[in-house]
């Protein structure tokens, strides 16, 4: 029996809830179903082998409403995956995993040999799902179930350069015994032989073994990898070989272990071109802080970061990283930021400015009250985006996935179809062979039969689809390391790609276009100093940033704040209560029409500061006007040169705004916007995004607020600026950690690096297969010299993702300040 809770959507009354009640309790598989009305939930008690959790919303969507998995039963966790030689291996493990019932994602990674998954809690257990992928050939495991005083990667590299260490010295000895044998002094054909194969055993057989095991494993499950290929490259080989003990035929046993050690060196090489593409991540760890001195009844005291809570002060001398996150309680000083924001020149901070866990307090000694501990912590953020973006999939990749999942299979139809072509039509091959018998390992003298079986074994070792799995997660996994260490934060891979095809980004306008603190400009009315004061008493019912800006306006004039009561704001129009009695009225002109509130004798005066893009309200008591206030947000230094650097590389900008069209106008021909959408209600960004959508195509949107949040999501690619609301930043596939918008360019350039490099990655893979493997099948590649080209390969695709480390973000940003 298993148990699961749905949401129900669409109930309106007690009637509903007994509809949806008795429905699901009368299907067969279903022990008790309770329907709650009050938080619109049903917790079902099911029996899993009578009906499926599909089924069961079919059900309650056949009366009329809408059921959905809770989303507290969603679970979403990364785990180590151990055994995975090959694209071919990423694959089974991911098959296995999603047929689970309750699995919804899954995405295997086998760059850095991680799975992220998200699954039903309620469906299937984390036991269930190590199982699926333990039956594949593979094991899994959490990241706590790991030594964390051990790095896999460095463990994982030793144990490669061990096994090649020794492979290597047993393969060079018999090389060199073989050329002495064929050109100096041969040896006696028996002994020889023995002697090959005594020295080839270890490497073949026990060095080989996981290759085998890994094979093995793998047509168990109907799914050939990698490892197959290898196996049927060597091991046939040094059998047949051991048959010139007994007959006189010519012998493999070399060949086996030659294949055998180029693909040992290769996964060494692998391993050590992972470790540098995976260096992201464990530099950013390593950023934390192990311990924190804090104060208790008054005394220092020293504890693990893990222990620190919310409410501890901690003391912070000058050159320390500060633990955890936190708000200065005492002292000032210069704080680097970099790991950050990627900015290097220290911020000032003081008494009730936030810091950041990891950076380094550069001068003063602070005391620092901790507000975010582990899991919460903006480094833990960092990282947990970072590993999002790793362990998600680009769309290019999946026709390449795809491809990888018969290329096995298909290699080894190949292979045979080569040797059964050779045996057939021998004419036609000898004649390829002599053509090219200049090549040195060409050797036609050999019999036919030996001749097939050197060609097809070439076929088996040359093919590789490690290339293919390979182009897209190494590139991801360095540059959304680079993107972090510059405070570009990739939340979905698939941004990458959709980004580079945008049309229009979309920008609000507070906090995002502007430096977000707005100031009062002017005041008209009969009595200045009484309007100030009457609309910063009844803003102070308010927390938006207009509102901060007259409360500081009339701090600053010394004014007293009078009492209100009845305070009630009206989305995107205004507010209103009663200030010392009076009913006051502040906010923009539909908000004075839906309140019958006559403004005329001010509208000369608003239309002159809305086209100085000044924001102006006014201001009423009892149903009379008796003044308006302007306020003016001060745009961001930088956004001007960015929107027409946009604008130069063939993107539209779009300003989103909840000013009247007047000042939105104002505003965006201030900033060469090529359009704005004004008169946008909080809840309205959504449908502003989906005309753009509608208008022009793909949409990104950059925002900061809480109710940027929706809109993000609706973008194709929503970017947050790192400065704003954690709900922004969650909300967004791409987050920009410093809140400076010329990161934007940075971001471009950034996505369109890392999709330069899968291209390119891609290519090199499909070139390299499409090239070898013919020549390969005309005998014209010796096994040898493809078990080396095959991890060559590899590597190369590796390599080709690491160059994104000389990608220039600064390159647009710099040309136009040269220009």
């Amino acid at each position: 029996m298993k148990q699961v809770k749905f949401n129900l959507e669409g109930m309106t009354c007690a009637s509903c809830a007994n509809t949806i009640d008795k429905v699901l309790n009368k299907q067969e598989g279903i022990t008790k179903a309770n329907v709650n009305l009050a938080n619109d939930t049903a917790i079902i008690s099911y029996d899993e082998s009578k009906i499926t959790i599909g089924e069961m919303i079919e059900v309650v969507e056949s009366v009329g409403y809408d059921a959905s998995v809770n989303q507290d039963d969603i679970e979403e966790l990364t785990m180590q995956v151990e055994g995975m030689t090959c694209a071919s291996c990423a694959q089974n493990v991911d098959r296995a995993v999603r047929r689970l019932d309750g699995v919804k994602e899954v995405n295997v990674n086998i760059a850095n040999d991680k799975m992220t998954l998200s699954f039903d809690k309620s469906q299937v257990r984390l036991s269930d799902i190590k199982k699926a992928v333990y039956d594949a050939g593979y094991d899994a495991f959490l990241n706590e179930e790991i030594d964390d005083t051990v790095d896999p990667d460095v463990i994982k590299m030793q144990k490669a350069r061990k096994k090649v260490f020794i492979s290597m010295s047993i393969s060079i000895v018999m090389m060199i015994l073989m050329v002495i044998h064929m050109f100096l002094f041969p040896l006696p054909r028996t002994l020889y032989t023995i002697t090959v194969a005594v020295m080839g055993f270890p490497v073949v057989f026990i060095l080989g073994f996981p290759v085998h095991k890994g094979s093995y494993k793998s047509l168990k499950s109907g799914h050939p990898n990698m490892d197959v290929l290898v196996t049927l490259g060597s091991l046939p080989p040094y059998l047949i070989g051991l048959l010139g003990i007994f007959l006189p035929i010519q012998t493999f046993i070399e060949m086996a272990t030659t294949i055998m050690t180029f693909h040992l060196l290769g996964k060494f090489l692998e391993a050590r071109a992972k470790g540098k593409a995976s260096l992201a991540i464990k530099k950013l760890i390593e950023l934390g802080t192990k311990t924190a001195r804090i104060l208790v009844d008054g005394q220092e005291m020293e504890v693990l970061t893990s222990e620190l809570s919310v409410g501890d002060i901690m003391i912070v001398k000058p050159g320390e990283k500060i633990p955890s996150d936190g708000i200065i309680t005492e002292g000032s000083t210069l704080i680097d930021e970099s790991l950050a924001t990627g900015e290097s020149m220290p911020v000032k901070r003081e008494v009730g400015d936030p810091v950041i866990g990891a950076t380094i307090n550069k001068q003063g000694l602070l005391k620092v009250e901790v507000t975010k501990v582990g899991n919460d912590t903006f480094l833990s953020q960092v990282i947990k985006l970072v590993e999002a973006c790793q362990g998600s999939k680009v769309p290019i990749q999946a026709f390449a996935d795809k491809i990888t999942g018969y290329f096995v299979p298909a290699i080894m139809i190949v292979t045979v179809l080569t040797f059964v072509s050779f045996l057939v039509f021998p004419n036609f091959h000898l004649n390829i062979l002599e053509t090219f018998s200049f090549l040195p390992w060409i050797n036609t003298d050999l019999s036919q039969l030996t001749l097939a079986f050197i060609t097809a074994t070439a076929v088996l070792v040359i093919a590789c689809p490690c290339a293919l799995g390979l182009g897209t997660p190494t590139a991801l996994m360095v540059g959304s390391g680079i993107g972090a260490e510059k405070g570009i934060l990739i939340r979905q891979g698939e941004a990458v790609q959709t980004l580079k095809d945008i049309k229009v980004i979309a920008f609000d306008k507070t906090g995002t276009l502007t430096i977000g603190k707005p100031v009062v400009t002017d005041l008209y009315g009969d009595d200045k100093e009484k309007v100030l004061q009457i609309a910063a008493s009844l803003e102070q019912g308010s927390e938006h940033p207009l509102a901060h800006a007259m409360i500081e306006k009339a701090k600053q004039d010394s004014l007293d704040m009078l009492n209100i009561e009845d305070f009630t704001a009206v989305s995107g129009m205004g507010i209103l209560g009663m200030v010392d009695g009076s009913l006051t009225h502040i906010g923009n002109r539909k908000f004075m029409d839906a309140e019958s509130i006559d403004y005329k004798q001010y509208d000369d005066i608003m239309i002159k500061l809305e086209t100085e893009a000044k924001t102006a309200m006014i201001v009423a008591q009892d149903k009379k006007v008796i003044g308006v206030i302007a306020v003016a947000d001060q745009l961001k230094p930088e956004s001007k040169a960015v929107i027409q650097i946009l604008n130069k590389m063939g993107l539209k900008t779009a300003m989103i705004t909840g000013d009247n069209k007047r000042t939105a106008k104002a505003i965006a021909d201030e900033l060469g916007m090529t359009d704005f959408i004004s008169d946008v209600l909080p809840e309205g960004k959504v449908d502003a995004l989906v005309s753009l959508q509608d208008q022009y195509g793909l949409v990104a949107m950059v925002g900061d607020g809480i109710n940027d949040a929706p809109a993000l999501k609706q973008a194709n690619v929503g970017i947050a600026l790192g400065t704003g609301t954690d709900v922004a930043i969650e909300a967004a596939d791409i987050t920009l950690v410093n809140g400076q918008l010329d990161t934007i360019l940075k971001a471009l350039e950034l996505s369109k690096g890392i999709f330069n490099k899968i291209k390119q990655n891609y290519f090199w893979a499909w070139f390299y297969n499409a090239i070898m493997i013919p020549f390969a099948m005309l005998g014209l590649l010796h096994p040898m010299i493809g078990a080396a080209a095959m991890s060559l390969s590899s590597l190369n695709v590796i390599y080709n993702s690491l160059r994104l480390k000389k990608v220039n973000l600064n390159k647009t940003w710099e040309a136009y300040h040269e220009a």
